[in-house]
């Protein structure tokens, strides 16, 4: 399988890296970290001027229709800056599933919205006490008139909170940890009853808890087929759960450099740390790490469209779990050779170990996708 880029994705990798190098260091990540949203509007409204919130939106609809391979590069890239703008939840996870499962009243309403950086999308399926489980589903969505009333609580949306426009799992029929029965509706976040609570994680990003509260919606906020929603749920997570594991790649990739600079410049005993044998064994187990890591995260970018559901299932599955293992070790490893100032708030280092331990617990840690790829193969 060639995995190398085409001119078109060097191009792409090329002007994002530039653009990161310019203008999104570790100290002004720090200043965009501090704003109310959690992230600077004017890099959101960049990052839709580069065309890169429309890659997951087809042609038709203003977007540029690109490839796994193409998320694959973006995120990767972002993982290298520790980028904080909700580019996950909108342009990959939001994009991809109003485009599959929506209407064509949906997506002209919202897609071309995604692309010009004007409308952000938030994924709020995950309910308290279902851990990683999507069709543990309590919420419920009752049948009122021509439309529905819905009612419950989701748990840790990724930037739900400044998201305007929530995409949330409720259950129309069916036993309360049924894959069927669920249903997907688009609401406004601004809307009556919807209480969004938010708060940040350890890692600098943005979470919310949503409260429902006999929110009314139409019937046209049905995404997909009635009762049938789970399957583009998680067709969508999928895709999310990969673009993970790239953003994991280049975290762990950053810190390597972080490290390696490190121990070229800390010296003791009148040396360079770094050519001591027992730290350059360390290291190497790093190089190691990381090298799978990045054999898998290509797999699952390859593996995304694939037409066969459990071969992608299996190869994302497989991924996330690696990155999960690989990513908290590489993490331990480079903080432990940054010494005392590895724990330091003032390095970045801890804030890439941060990041790569809350990608591990985002949609399935790793002993859940072990499980899942264990089970996958019976």
């Amino acid at each position: 399988m060639d995995f190398s880029l085409s001119e078109e994705q060097q191009i792409l990798a090329d002007s994002i890296e530039r653009w990161l190098a310019a203008d999104y260091d570790f100290e002004a990540r720090r200043s965009f970290s501090v704003r109310p949203a959690g992230f600077a509007e004017e890099n959101w409204q960049r990052l839709a001027e580069f065309g890169l919130l429309g890659l997951n939106v087809p042609a038709t609809h203003g977007g540029l229709e690109g490839s796994a391979a193409d998320i694959f590069i973006v995120m990767r890239a972002f993982g290298r800056a520790l980028v904080l703008e909700p580019y996950l939840s909108t342009a990959v996870v939001g994009a991809s599933l109003i485009g599959s499962a929506g209407t064509l009243d949906q997506k002209q309403s919202i897609l071309p919205g995604i692309v010009t950086g004007s409308r952000r999308i938030a994924l709020a399926a995950l309910e308290p006490g279902a851990r990683f489980d999507f069709h543990d589903v309590r919420t419920t969505a009752r049948r009122r008139g021509e439309g529905y009333v819905i009612d419950g609580k989701k748990a840790v949306v990724l930037h739900g909170d400044s998201a305007d426009t929530l995409i949330v799992s409720a259950r129309t029929s069916g036993a309360s940890t049924d894959e069927n029965g669920l249903s997907l509706f688009l609401i406004d976040s601004a809307a009556a009853g919807v209480g969004v609570r938010g708060f940040p994680s350890i890692d600098g990003q943005r979470s919310a808890e949503i409260g429902l509260t006999s929110v009314e919606v139409a019937r046209e906020a049905v995404v997909g087929e009635l009762d049938a929603g789970f399957a583009v749920l998680e067709s969508a997570v999928e895709r999310g759960l990969a673009a993970l594991c790239a953003e994991a790649l280049g975290a762990m990739e950053a810190l390597m450099d972080l490290t390696a600079e490190y121990l070229r410049t800390r010296k003791q005993f009148g040396q360079p740390i770094g050519r001591f044998q027992a730290l350059q064994h360390r290291v190497a187990d790093v190089l190691i790490a990381i090298e799978q890591a990045r054999s898998v995260a290509l797999l699952a970018a390859a593996k995304v469209d694939d037409p066969d559901p459990r071969e992608q299932r299996k190869a994302i599955a497989a991924a996330k779990a690696m990155s999960g293992r690989c990513g908290r070790y590489v993490g331990q490893q480079a903080v432990q050779l940054h010494g005392g100032m590895g724990m330091s708030d003032e390095l970045a280092v801890g804030h890439y170990f941060k990041r790569l331990n809350c990608i591990d617990l985002t949609w399935g840690d790793a002993a859940h996708h072990l499980e899942r790829y264990s089970d996958l193969m019976c």
